[in-house]
Formats: structure tokens, C-alpha cells, sequence
């Protein structure tokens, strides 16, 4: 029973979008294209001639590029946070202020240096992915129990041994929690990126259905970006889970 308050929130905003774009009601023609009944038709029409598949396609690489070269980025720096004090009071100020600047705001310097194309997407949801991980990864350091890295010491292990035999499968819970945090923000980052010269995406694709003023399909598009951003964050919650109750 426990599906029934989830549906029945998804039931009414459903109902929230129809009367808002219900010519019976005083909706304008414009909004009446936006409706549940327009979207329907226009997802079917998609899903006929499966056009938006390629889109999702280049998407989701976007996606999987952008978090592999975070966690590249982001893990060595949290190790270097957690383990070196030195190393945390010289870059804690930088990090955290680097953090605060929208990723978006790169959007101009990004392409001036990295051109049209795949390569400014990539800086810019890399960027967006690698401050959850590191700070994540930081505090799963600092969350380690002293006395196992002193038992460590004491049986004359090297730090190689330390860092692989303690200090990875100890943060592993707290890089799962970044990478989770990681995925929403690529994925709030993405669309807009994709605006920037590429010629395929869902960002692509929401352009090209506004220059068309198929506007069934750019809410259809919508809500598939909606779906696929929660199976993104539903998976990474599952792989959490799971690690979570490992023996």
C-alpha cells in the first residue's frame, strides 16, 4: 500500500497540468498545446519512429564522460583533503569558493577555449560533478576510526597498503552518496550544455522542437528527461543500498 500517496501525488499534479491547459477552462491556444492529451500524441509519435533514442543516446555518453572525469578528479583531490592537513587549510578556501560559481557560468570561457562541440560539455558537467565527489570522499576520510590506521602503523604496513587495505573500502558508502549527488547536478547541468553547438542530445532536441513550435513534443521531451534523471538517481540509491547492507 504503500504506492498509493506516490500515485496519488502523481495523479494530481497530472490533474493540475489539465486544468491549466484546458481551453474550457480560459486556456489560451498556446497553453491548450502544452496539454497532457497534446504530450501523449507527441510521445507516441516519438516513440513510433524512434527519433529520440539517438538523442539519449549522446546524452547518456555526455553523462557517463562528464562523471568518469569527475570521479578522476574528485577522488584523488578528497584523498589529499582527508589525509593531509596541510593540503586541506591551502585549497579549503579555493575549493569552497570554485564550488559556489554556477557551472553554467563557464558556459562562455568553455567554448572559447574548447570549441564547439562535445569537449566544452564535458569541462562543464565535469565541473559541475567534481565537488560532491571530493567533499564526499574527504569526509569518508575523516570518518575513518584513528585507531585502524594506528594498528596499520604498528604492523609496519606502508601507506600503499593503508590507503588500499583502509581508506578505500572505508569511503566507499561516501563516494556512492557524491556520485549520487554527482548525477543531479549533471544532469540539471546537461540540457543547457547541450545547447551549446552540438548537433544531437535532449538539449539539442529541446531546441530544435521550439524552432519547430512542436511544442507536444518539447513537453514530451520534458517529461523524459524527468524519467530518465530519477532511474539515474534510482540506480545509484539501489548501488548505495546495496553496499550499505553487504556483509
Amino acid at each position: 500500500m504503500g504506492w498509493l500517496l506516490p500515485a496519488g501525488g502523481l495523479l494530481l499534479t497530472l490533474a493540475l497540468w489539465w486544468l491549466a491547459t484546458a481551453p474550457e477552462l480560459g486556456a489560451s491556444p498556446l497553453a491548450a498545446r502544452f496539454s497532457p492529451a497534446a504530450t501523449w500524441d507527441a510521445t507516441l509519435a516519438l516513440a513510433a519512429t524512434n527519433e529520440l533514442w539517438p538523442h539519449t543516446v549522446d546524452s547518456l555518453r555526455r553523462v557517463v564522460v562528464g562523471l568518469v572525469l569527475a570521479l578522476a578528479v574528485g577522488v584523488p583531490i578528497g584523498l589529499l583533503v582527508g589525509v593531509s592537513r596541510t593540503f586541506e587549510r591551502s585549497t579549503t578556501a579555493t575549493f569552497q569558493f570554485l564550488r559556489m560559481i554556477s557551472p553554467l557560468s563557464w558556459m562562455p570561457l568553455a567554448v572559447m577555449a574548447l570549441g564547439i562541440g562535445d569537449a566544452p560539455v564535458y569541462f562543464l558537467l565535469a565541473f559541475a560533478a567534481v565537488w560532491p565527489i571530493a567533499l564526499n570522499v574527504a569526509a569518508g576520510v575523516h570518518a575513518i576510526d584513528p585507531r585502524w590506521q594506528r594498528l596499520a602503523r604498528s604492523l609496519a604496513a606502508r601507506r600503499l597498503e593503508v590507503l588500499i587495505g583502509i581508506v578505500i573500502p572505508a569511503i566507499v558508502g561516501h563516494l556512492l552518496t557524491g556520485v549520487r549527488l554527482a548525477i543531479g547536478l549533471i544532469w540539471v547541468v546537461l540540457v543547457p550544455a547541450e545547447m551549446l553547438g552540438v548537433q544531437a542530445g535532449l538539449g539539442y532536441f529541446i531546441l530544435d522542437t521550439r524552432d519547430r513550435m512542436a511544442y507536444g513534443e518539447l513537453m514530451a521531451v520534458i517529461l523524459f528527461i524527468g524519467l530518465l534523471g530519477y532511474l539515474l538517481d534510482l540506480a545509484a540509491r539501489l548501488a548505495h543500498r546495496a553496499w550499505d547492507r553487504r556483509d
